[in-house]
């Protein structure tokens, strides 16, 4: 889009991008705690989006769309990172939470149903599901986790970086890693296999997956964060 001086018309561009920067924001919110509003990530995001069209060029091959995509998801996780938003505790929950899932799964020979992993903690299952809510999905993979066997405390932003070198996405693409998740992702309770295929393979938001499934955001939220806590605990396995 060009303005009549024959200059890019900036104002329009953020405007028929600014859907984008919202998906972005949405799908990203999943893997969140909810104490991050996702207002502040859009407004972030159109930063971001400010400067890739600042910085992009024709020339260099690359569609525009996935140039701005690449930056808008960069700004949001510099914010994020400088907030460190994931606390001490909320790491600490999700490892009691994988821990309890491996004890349980090799003591049953099967998935453990939440009430089971709420006994294991000794917790209510209501407040369990509170607890999921809380600290939310992060990867299914961790970096640190395939190239480390110690217990570092990268955050997962620095995990989740857009910089192409540092995308789990890499990792995925080893044949015999995919193979073991496609296999633990088929082992997953019916539903969470839901959520998950909804989620990542067809790119759709918490809102969309709700809508689909008859229940709340904050229920698809902690479907989410169980089956990336069931996910993890056995790609540690392998």
């Amino acid at each position: 889009m060009y303005t009549a001086k024959g200059q890019l018309d900036r104002d329009a561009l953020i405007r028929q991008y600014q859907p984008l920067v919202r998906k972005l924001a949405h799908h990203m919110m999943a893997k969140l705690p909810a104490s991050v509003q996702v207002d502040d990530l859009i407004q972030v995001g159109l930063m971001g989006l400010s400067e890739a069209l600042s910085r992009y060029e024709a020339a260099q091959g690359v569609q525009f769309e996935t140039f701005a995509t690449q930056r808008i998801r960069g700004a949001m996780i510099d914010e994020l990172r400088e907030n460190d938003w994931m606390s001490r505790s909320s790491r600490k929950s999700q490892k009691d939470i994988e821990q309890a899932l491996r004890k349980l799964e090799h003591q049953f020979g099967r998935s453990p149903l939440e009430s089971e992993i709420a006994t294991e903690l000794g917790m209510e299952l209501a407040d369990y599901q509170t607890l999921l809510g809380k600290v939310r999905g992060t990867q299914l993979v961790y970096l640190e986790d395939l190239a480390h066997a110690g217990d570092g405390e990268d955050g997962f932003l620095d995990r989740f970086d857009a910089d192409e070198n540092a995308d789990p996405m890499q990792l995925l693409r080893d044949q015999r890693l995919r193979g073991a998740l496609v296999e633990a992702i088929k082992l997953l309770p019916e539903r969470e296999q839901f959520v998950m295929s909804m989620y990542y393979e067809k790119d759709m938001n918490l809102k969309e997956i709700a809508a689909v499934l008859g229940v709340t955001e904050s229920r698809v939220c902690q479907l989410h964060s169980q089956s990336i806590a069931r996910l993890r605990a056995k790609m540690r396995a392998h």
